[in-house]
């Protein structure tokens, strides 16, 4: 249920039951939005908000010293041990999303998150490192045929599973789902982490784009 349907139920529910004798009807959209009516969460709220403004702040302002005290050239001590660790890092998340992926749980979205970001960051500190260099056409090639395409499925997977949690609730724990096909498990309330708890909504084919996914109502069809 989107916000606007939320205010929506809120408002109806308000018309049926109607204010008590002597008080003043509450107002709908403050009973759909709890950011209204919670004063810890509108606190967490503004602080969250402050904390994001000054990070965007002082970002800005390193760029500029950066962009304004940075070398050309620099000779970099522990290369390799740089490049090794961090496709050391990267071949762990791809280990950890290949298990979330094996056993479908939330966790992927974060991981798929994770991996694109790497990824993105592989290309351009590789293309960046490689100008001017006899490497820089290997690192194109790279950086345009692998690290690129894999980190844009990355992404575009992970936002599709996060549409279909948002849109199909919170699944139950994965004890409760043992042996539930996926596509027909529904939301219940559930405090269990992302890693223990299973995609929700068509599952992995909700990744997939939408003419090579596989709906389990096509295929019992």
């Amino acid at each position: 249920m989107n916000p606007a349907e939320r205010r929506q139920l809120a408002r109806v529910l308000t018309e049926l039951d109607g204010p008590p004798p002597g008080t003043q009807s509450p107002d709908p959209d403050a009973v759909a939005n709890p950011y209204l009516t919670d004063a810890k969460l509108r606190r967490q709220r503004r602080l969250a908000l402050l904390v994001a403004a000054g990070c965007c702040v002082i970002l800005a302002g390193w760029i500029v010293v950066l962009g304004a005290t940075l070398p050309r050239h620099f000779d970099a001590y522990h290369w390799r041990a740089v490049w090794v660790n961090f496709d050391v890092l990267l071949l762990a998340a791809f280990m950890a999303t290949a298990w979330a992926i094996w056993r479908e749980r939330q966790v992927l979205i974060l991981l798929l998150v994770g991996i694109g970001t790497m990824l993105c960051c592989d290309a351009w500190f590789d293309v960046g490192t490689s100008l001017a260099t006899k490497g820089l056409w290997l690192s194109l090639v790279s950086a345009f045929f692998a690290e690129l395409p894999l980190a844009f499925l990355a992404f575009a997977g992970a936002r599709r599973l996060l549409k279909a949690t948002v849109v199909a609730g919170v699944p139950a724990t994965a004890a409760e789902f043992e042996g539930t096909p996926v596509g027909t498990r529904g939301p219940a309330e559930v405090t269990c982490s992302l890693r223990s708890t299973p995609l929700s909504g068509h599952g992995l084919d909700e990744a997939l784009p939408r003419g090579r996914a596989q709906r389990p109502a096509q295929q019992t069809a």
